[in-house]
């Protein structure tokens, strides 16, 4: 039987610190994800809204959405997938996907990152896309309800020798906020991806329930991680 405390700290918890025990019991589960507790999480849910900034930042999502980095579609009461899956990437890091597909009519989109801990253990960084070409530092904090926010630092462009900070003026942030609501037995997420000029360019929120399972046993499904993998962190 698997069990649901890891034998050592997810790597969620190694850069909360203390602040991790603070999260509603629900997400501290949710969040105990790794090679060491030897579980991955997927979330099955319905976002009740799909959303875009203003019409001049369509062409930018549809660009990003050939290397899934953000939904090119709207849409209202889209079934959705995250799939939470821990294993050891290429250069030997602890690495957990957070892949999420939606459902949208006519076809399916994915928008896949990959949460990789730093070789000192003490940051965990966003690769984003099938490639990894973008990379963000990430901020974790519990609030005072138990709920999670994830904060996007700058980000970086990264292929070959380059690797250079993405401009202000093009690039963005991403807010995530997380809850479990007890009455309705599910988690709430909500996301806003934000340029510091334009304004908010994209996000979703909606709930979903959560499942558990033995990846010791299931293993990584093909197509989940990247195609290409950045050494650098």
């Amino acid at each position: 039987m698997t069990s649901t405390t890891p034998l050592t700290p997810s790597m969620f918890r190694t850069v909360m610190g203390a602040d991790f025990d603070r999260l509603h019991p629900q997400l501290r589960r949710r969040f105990s994800v790794g090679l060491a507790g030897g579980e991955a999480c997927t979330g099955r849910g319905v976002m009740d809204r799909v959303w875009h900034g203003p019409a001049f930042v369509k062409p930018f999502l549809a660009l990003g959405a050939t290397r899934n980095i953000l939904v090119p579609r709207a849409g209202r009461n889209i079934r959705f997938v995250i799939e939470n899956v821990p294993y050891a990437d290429t250069f030997g890091r602890e690495t957990v996907s957070f892949v999420r597909t939606f459902d949208l009519p006519g076809r399916a989109r994915r928008f896949d990152a990959q949460m990789v801990l730093s070789p000192k253990g003490d940051r965990i960084l966003d690769y984003l896309g099938t490639h990894q070409h973008l990379a963000s530092e990430l901020s974790f904090h519990a609030e005072p309800d138990g709920s999670l926010l994830v904060r996007s630092g700058e980000h970086r462009f990264r292929e070959g020798p380059v690797d250079v900070r993405v401009p202000e003026l093009i690039g963005a942030t991403a807010e995530v906020r997380e809850s479990y609501d007890d009455t309705a037995g599910r988690f709430r997420i909500r996301v806003r991806v934000v340029n510091k000029y334009v304004g908010p360019l994209f996000g979703y929120e909606g709930s979903f329930t959560a499942s558990y399972t033995d990846i010791r046993r299931a293993g990584v499904r093909p197509g989940l991680r990247p195609v290409r993998e950045e050494a650098r962190a």
